[in-house]
C-alpha cells in the first residue's frame, strides 16, 4: 500500500511537471506580420501568435508619440494647444479557450490620451479646455505574457 501511494505521488509530481512544461516552455513567435491601424487618438495592433503553450494570455501595447491638441477657451473659440509627447498603453486578454493548437488571432487597442488639465496641454490656463485630437505615433511595442511570465516583446512601430 506504501509503495503504490509512493508512486501516486511521484506520478503526480510528474504530471505536474509535464503540464509546468506545456504552459510555460513554448516557443511563441508571431505569424506573419502584425497589423497597425492608426485610429486617431488610438492605435489598434492585431496580429496572430504561434507557439503558444496552453495558459489564458495578456497582451499589452505600450506606445509614445506626439500629441495634438486643441484649446478652447470660455466663450467658445477655438486656438490650438502645443503638441507634446504621449505615452499610450492598451490591454487585452486572451482565454486559454481561444488558443487553438498553440495559435491565436488578438487585436489590442489603446486608449486615448486626455488632458489632465488644460494648461498641461497647452492652453493659456484652466479656464480654458483641452482636448486630445490627434497623436502621431512614434513607436508601438507588444508585450505578451503567459502564465505570468513574459514571453514576447516585440516592436511593432
Amino acid at each position: 500500500m506504501k509503495k503504490n501511494a509512493k508512486w501516486m505521488g511521484l506520478s503526480l509530481a510528474g504530471i505536474a511537471v509535464m503540464t509546468a512544461i506545456a504552459v510555460y516552455a513554448a516557443n511563441v513567435h508571431l505569424k506573419g506580420e502584425p497589423s497597425f491601424t492608426d485610429n486617431g487618438t488610438t492605435a489598434t495592433v492585431c496580429a496572430t501568435l504561434a507557439g503558444l503553450g496552453n495558459g489564458d494570455l495578456t497582451v499589452t501595447l505600450v506606445g509614445s508619440g506626439t500629441e495634438t491638441v486643441v484649446c478652447t477657451n470660455p466663450a467658445g473659440n477655438f486656438a490650438p494647444g502645443n503638441p507634446g509627447g504621449v505615452t499610450v498603453g492598451g490591454t487585452t486578454t486572451v482565454p486559454a479557450s481561444e488558443i487553438k493548437n498553440g495559435t491565436v488571432h488578438f487585436c489590442v487597442t489603446t486608449t486615448a490620451p486626455v488632458c489632465q488639465s488644460a494648461k498641461d496641454c497647452g492652453c493659456p490656463n484652466d479656464n480654458w479646455t483641452g482636448t486630445v485630437t490627434d497623436v502621431d505615433f512614434t513607436s508601438l511595442t507588444l508585450v505578451v505574457e503567459q502564465g505570468g511570465e513574459v514571453v514576447l516583446t516585440t516592436a511593432v512601430k
